[in-house]
């Protein structure tokens, strides 16, 4: 079933809850525009609604409200010491919500906002639900790069509260059908704006006085980027270098620090090695024992390699010289290996340059760290 049929079919079955309202706001006509101003006006009455941002679909709830932030929490099935990102439409939205920002995070916001780069600042008191800071200090702000979400926040006249629109621990939505797949009938409603850009999340981080950065979730923005604006340089929450993840963390910062994340429902392994046919040989080997147990067999691998394996879904990530692609891809793929039932899944490791950095950090959360090694 193509993306469109799919879509059709996901949202009748919304429409036939009588909980989640669907919106398809992709006409720029007036009618798109009164879907939005419904929507917002469903986020300002302390509904939650999803909606699209340039990296993936986001579950917004007025982040003032903790009876709305607590139906996010819900909806999701997500463990409450894991904080939201607050999304904004105007940076005067500041004012209120933060205590201050420091010359780095200024810099880093003329330089990437709108886009997918979140900073995490110290909090106002009483500007937001505590439910959105995990009873952190800090909050985590970002201004999504994407037109409908800046016009439907705007409309909503409140900073929203936004974890990705799916159920917790399963890949993030890049489409609306993937939304309504996970959360139709716990939701208020849908905003439908068509795929997403980045198809990873935003780039999370914190800026010192003294013009360091520190990554605490890689993503949309790389730390090549980030190097652009910080003076005293850019380095890697000790959390995120250690392998395994940081389960033991007792109060992150950011979501996608400590709890596993965007798994699919079978087993997915990563093989990772310095040399490109040692690792085709390994995958081989691995789809054709598995074969054998009488697994449905995925791999999830580059253009480069396609033609050297066999298996039941082999699905691509564009070539390995354009990590943009696998980016966009990554979550839909893994989405794919469900729909065909697939039960043992082998991805290729990439290079963690660039935008690399976070397509790796997603798909080792998304196998929970369990990489074949050659």
């Amino acid at each position: 079933m193509n993306d469109y049929n799919q879509g059709k079919k996901v949202m009748k079955e919304c429409a036939g809850t009588s909980k989640t309202r669907w919106w398809d706001v992709r006409s720029r006509g007036s009618e798109g525009a009164g879907a939005i101003e419904e929507a917002a006006a469903m986020l300002a009455s302390g509904g939650t609604v999803a909606f699209p941002t340039e990296t993936v679909y986001g579950l917004g709830a007025d982040a003032r409200s903790t009876i709305a932030v607590e139906a996010i929490f819900a909806a999701k099935g997500r463990p409450s010491d894991n904080p939201l990102i607050v999304h904004i439409a105007d940076i005067k939205q500041l004012d209120g919500l933060v205590a201050e920002v420091n010359e780095t995070a200024r810099a880093l916001m003329e330089a990437y906002w709108p886009g997918p780069l979140t900073l995490v600042l110290p909090a106002a008191p009483g500007a937001v639900s505590p439910r959105v800071t995990a009873g952190l200090p800090t909050v985590a702000v970002r201004m999504p790069a994407h037109d409908v979400a800046l016009r439907l926040i705007a409309a909503a006249g409140c900073p929203v509260a936004a974890p990705s629109a799916n159920r917790s621990g399963r890949p993030s939505p890049t489409l609306a059908q993937h939304v309504g797949e996970d959360l139709a009938g716990a939701i208020d409603g849908i905003v439908d704006g068509g795929p997403t850009g980045v198809g990873v999340e935003s780039t999370v981080v914190e800026a010192g006085p003294d013009g360091t950065v520190t990554v605490l979730r890689p993503g949309g923005i790389t730390a090549e980027q980030l190097a652009r604006i910080a003076p005293g340089g850019v380095y890697l929450d000790p959390a995120l270098q250690e392998a395994g993840g940081a389960q033991d963390i007792p109060a992150p910062k950011s979501p996608g620090m400590k709890y596993a994340h965007y798994a699919p429902r079978g087993t997915l392994r990563i093989v990772r090695g310095a040399a490109p046919e040692a690792v085709a040989a390994r995958i081989a080997a691995e789809l054709e024992a598995a074969a054998r147990r009488g697994e449905v067999t995925g791999v999830l691998a580059f253009d480069e390699h396609l033609p050297d394996f066999r298996a039941d879904c082999v699905l691509s990530l564009g070539s390995v010289h354009e990590l943009e692609t696998a980016a966009h891809r990554l979550y839909g793929a893994l989405r794919r290996f469900d729909e065909c039932g697939v039960t043992y899944m082998l991805a290729e490791a990439c290079p963690e340059d660039g935008l690399g950095a976070a397509v790796m950090n997603r798909l080792l959360k998304a196998a929970g760290h369990d990489v074949i090694e050659v």
